[in-house]
């Protein structure tokens, strides 16, 4: 009986822990990245599976199809808005290589909705 009961909190406890990504690359230089199209661009071909990736990349890509099916629910404030920026920054500034991570991560438009709601919010 004890063990079931250890085994419940145990259970609870994890389930009530709020999840969230690492915030680690928080203070990632963003404004640095959109405003440098060679830069944006290769960071694109790493999302994409097509070129190198720094260890910044390598994090983000590994965040990117949870964060789009969350709409960002697990991201933080500032992850919020360094995503934002970043959108944008390939949107504008490269709006083909915008489509073919929009291909790659929502082949079907599923996540769409969720992803532009989020897009378009102000928190």
């Amino acid at each position: 009986m004890k063990s079931i009961l250890v085994l419940c909190l145990l259970v609870a406890a994890v389930s009530c822990r709020p999840e969230s990504y690492d915030t680690r690359y928080d203070n990632f230089d963003v404004e640095a990245l959109v405003g440098n199209v060679r830069l944006l661009t290769a960071y694109g071909h790493c999302f994409l599976g097509n070129g190198p990736c720094t260890p910044e990349g390598s994090a983000f890509k590994k965040t990117i199809p949870d964060a789009l099916r969350t709409g960002c629910g697990k991201c933080s404030p500032k992850q919020r808005h360094l995503i934002r920026v970043v959108v944008q920054g390939f949107q504008n500034k490269t709006p083909a290589l915008w489509q073919d991570l929009v291909k790659k991560q929502d082949p079907n438009g599923q996540y769409k909705e969720i992803f532009t709601r989020f897009l378009n919010g102000r928190d």
